[in-house]
């Protein structure tokens, strides 16, 4: 008796037991339909540029081998000084373009000069060991002829005047002593003028190459406002043995791989890992007259440590000259303004660069 009121209940709960299930797929089909429909929705993603070209380590150093194989450059350009000392806190001061007429020959010699509106502002030059920089405009009190030693880093260089007096759009700010001696000239000299890399064999170095791919804005000239792509690079690491039996990174460089291999961006490190110089490439065209070399024409460098970003541009790379050779006279500027010397290595607070 107890067994069939059992089996009743069952067959009679049965039917309800299979519509809740039927139910419930449908349900879930309908959530399914739903969720589907939200999933394919379109929204816009960057653009992976393409075509890719592939490369080896051994060509990768051909590349940078090949920049590397310009002595010296002689040209005009437009140069930007911006001052990132406020960066931490989202401030930087970027001054106006001025002309500039640059000489740079290996190893670390450079000469600057400045100019706005025809008339010189600051001139600089670098032997590869020395620095020295004229500060020509603005205020009296601000003319100075700075010199010191190029491996060395400095304090705050006292002028016995406020350490910080911005003056928007003109060349040379109040803290002009300060912020222009930071400026070394052989950092342009190795912007401008890539270290080859020597054979593996010689200098014991290594290297690693690895494939990174980085969302940017997009640069093209049928580009929408605001669109955004993804380019491909290849990084060469460059790594020097230590006495500790580790390595540490020497060089970051950059290669574009969209359409060529294209250096891109070069960054190098101190002996603690921290950067030290961050520069980019672009516009890569024939430069030179009776010589000629394809380079980038447009140069930023960034100099995280010294608080300062500097943006180069060959006014007329065809009128660049390359591969001459200069007398190391012209890479000693003398002080024949009879400025009021700052002689760097005579303070107290000079020290070493680690």
């Amino acid at each position: 008796m107890m067994l069939n009121s059992l089996w009743n209940l069952k067959s009679r709960t049965r039917p309800v037991l299979f519509a809740l299930f039927l139910i419930g797929i449908l349900s879930l089909s309908a959530c399914s339909g739903i969720i589907g429909k939200l999933a394919r929705k379109q929204v816009g993603v960057p653009q992976l540029l393409t075509p890719l070209v592939d490369a080896n380590t051994s060509q990768l150093i051909a590349e940078v081998n090949r920049l590397a194989a310009v002595k010296s450059i002689h040209g005009k350009l437009d140069i930007q000084f911006q001052d990132t000392s406020f960066a931490s806190s989202g401030i930087a001061e970027k001054y106006r373009s001025a002309d500039a007429n640059i000489t740079v020959q290996r190893p670390g010699k450079v000469y600057l000069v400045i100019q706005f509106a025809l008339v010189d502002i600051a001139q600089m030059t670098s032997d590869g060991e020395h620095f020295r920089v004229a500060l020509l405009k603005g205020d009296e009190k601000y003319r100075r002829f700075v010199k010191g030693t190029n491996n060395a880093t400095y304090g705050e260089i006292k002028t016995g005047q406020p350490t910080r007096k911005i003056d928007k759009g003109k060349m040379v700010p109040g803290e002009a002593v300060s912020t222009l001696s930071n400026l070394r000239p052989q950092h342009l000299t190795d912007a401008l003028l890539v270290w080859p890399i020597p054979p593996p064999a010689e200098s014991g170095l290594l290297y690693a190459q690895s494939e990174f791919y980085e969302e940017e804005p997009d640069s093209r000239p049928q580009a929408k406002k605001g669109a955004r792509v993804v380019r491909s690079y290849y990084l060469l690491e460059e790594l020097a043995p230590t006495h500790a039996g580790e390595t540490r990174l020497k060089r970051r460089i950059w290669f574009d791989r969209v359409g060529t291999i294209r250096l891109a961006r070069l960054q190098t490190f101190d002996e603690r890992g921290l950067l030290d110089t961050d520069v980019s490439y672009s516009a890569e065209k024939a430069i030179g007259g009776d010589t000629t070399a394809s380079l980038p024409t447009k140069i930023e460098l960034t100099r995280p440590k010294d608080q300062y970003k500097v943006s180069l541009t060959y006014q007329a790379p065809e009128s660049v000259s390359i591969d001459k050779e200069y007398t190391p006279q012209v890479f000693v500027l003398e002080n024949k303004w009879q400025l009021p010397e700052v002689d760097l290595d005579a303070k107290k607070d000079t020290k070493p660069t680690p």
